[in-house]
C-alpha cells in the first residue's frame, strides 16, 4: 500500500487523536519529567520509564501478531535507541537539575535546525536555499539569546546555567545525529513498526539501568520516601508519553507526510512553556519568549525547503 493509500485509509478522527498525542502529550512530558525527578534520580527514572513502556509495547505488538524477534530489526532499533532515546532523554533529565522544563523545551525546538546543519549529503541543496540558510542562522541566534540569559538565571547561578545549556545543546546534537543515522543507515521511516519502537525503548532502558548501577541509584533511593506525585508522573510518562505518544508518532509517519508530522517541533515547546508557567509556577521571561519565537521562525524557514 502506498503512502497516499495510507493517507486515504486513515480516518480524520484517528489522525486528530494522534496529533493531539504528539502535540500536547509530548509537550507536557517536559513538565512531568521535572515532577518525577523530585523523587527519583535521572538514570533510575529513565530505566523505570523505558523498561515499563518497552515491555508494555512489545507485549502489545506480540498480541497483534507482529514479528518482534527479527534480528535485523532489533539491531537497528538498538543503535537508534541508544543515540535517540538514551542520550537525548538522559541529557534532558540531567539538564532539568539546572534549568526549568520550559527552557529545556524551548532549546529542544532547535533540533530541526541541527538536523539541517549536520545533514552533510543534503548540504548542496540546503545551501542553495536562502530560507534554509536564514533559518539555520536564526536558530543559532535564538539559542544564543537563551544561553546568555540563562547563565545568571539558573537556580545555582552562572555555573549551573553553563551546565544546563551545554547539556541541552549536546542533547539536540545527539538527537539530530540519531535521526540522520536512522535516515541513512537503518532505512529510516517507520518500517520497523511499533516493535521497532519497543526495542528502542528496551535498549535505552538497558543503558539507563547500567548507569543507575554505576551510580548505585537503587541503594541510595528510599522508594518509601518518593512522593506520590513523582510516581504519578512516572506512570504518565510510561503510558502517555512513551507508549501512546511515541506510537502515535510512528503511526502518523506512515499515514501523513513526514514534513507535516515534524510540525510537532513547533508546538511542543509552546505547550511545555504554558504548562510549566501555569501548573509548575515556572518564570517565563521576555527573553525566553523572544528566543522561542526566533527558534520557531527558524524551524519554519528550514521547513520551507522540504515543503517545496
Amino acid at each position: 500500500m502506498s503512502a497516499a493509500d495510507n493517507t486515504r485509509a486513515a480516518s480524520p478522527a484517528a489522525i486528530a487523536v494522534a496529533y493531539f498525542l504528539v502535540y500536547v502529550v509530548w509537550g507536557s512530558t517536559y513538565f512531568f519529567i521535572g515532577v518525577a525527578l523530585d523523587g527519583l534520580p535521572p538514570m533510575l527514572l529513565g530505566a523505570l520509564r523505558f523498561s515499563a513502556a518497552g515491555l508494555l509495547l512489545l507485549a502489545l505488538c506480540a498480541a497483534r501478531g507482529e514479528r518482534v524477534w527479527r534480528r535485523a530489526l532489533v539491531w537497528r532499533s538498538a543503535v537508534s535507541g541508544l543515540v535517540l532515546l538514551f542520550v537525548d532523554m538522559a541529557v534532558i533529565m540531567l539538564a532539568q537539575r539546572y534549568v526549568s522544563s520550559s527552557l529545556v523545551a524551548i532549546v529542544a525546538s532547535s533540533t530541526a535546525v541541527w538536523i539541517m546543519l549536520l545533514d552533510v549529503p543534503a548540504w548542496r541543496q540546503t545551501l542553495r536555499n536562502p530560507a534554509a540558510v536564514a533559518g539555520i542562522l536564526l536558530g543559532f541566534a535564538g539559542v544564543a539569546m537563551l544561553y546568555v540569559e540563562q547563565l545568571g538565571d539558573a537556580p545555582g547561578g552562572e555555573q549551573d546555567g553553563w551546565r544546563g545549556m551545554a547539556l541541552l545543546v549536546c542533547g539536540c546534537v545527539s538527537w539530530a545525529l540519531g535521526t540522520l543515522y536512522t535516515k541513512y543507515r537503518s532505512g529510516g521511516g517507520p518500517s520497523g513498526g511499533f516493535a521497532g519502537a519497543a526495542w528502542q525503548m528496551l535498549t535505552a532502558s538497558a543503558a539507563f539501568w547500567l548507569c543507575a548501577a554505576v551510580g548505585d541509584d537503587l541503594r541510595h533511593t528510599d522508594f518509601g520516601m518518593v512522593p506520590r506525585r513523582a510516581w504519578a508522573a512516572l506512570a504518565y510518562l510510561v503510558v502517555c508519553g512513551s507508549t501512546l505518544a511515541y506510537t502515535a508518532y510512528v503511526w502518523l509517519l506512515g499515514v501523513r507526510p513526514a514534513a507535516e508530522v515534524a510540525t510537532h517541533a513547533y508546538v511542543n515547546p509552546v505547550v511545555a512553556v504554558a504548562i510549566g508557567a501555569g501548573f509548575g509556577g515556572e518564570r517565563v521571561t521576555a527573553v525566553q519568549l523572544c528566543g522561542l519565537a526566533v527558534i520557531l521562525l527558524s524551524v519554519a524557514l528550514v521547513g520551507m525547503k522540504r515543503r517545496r
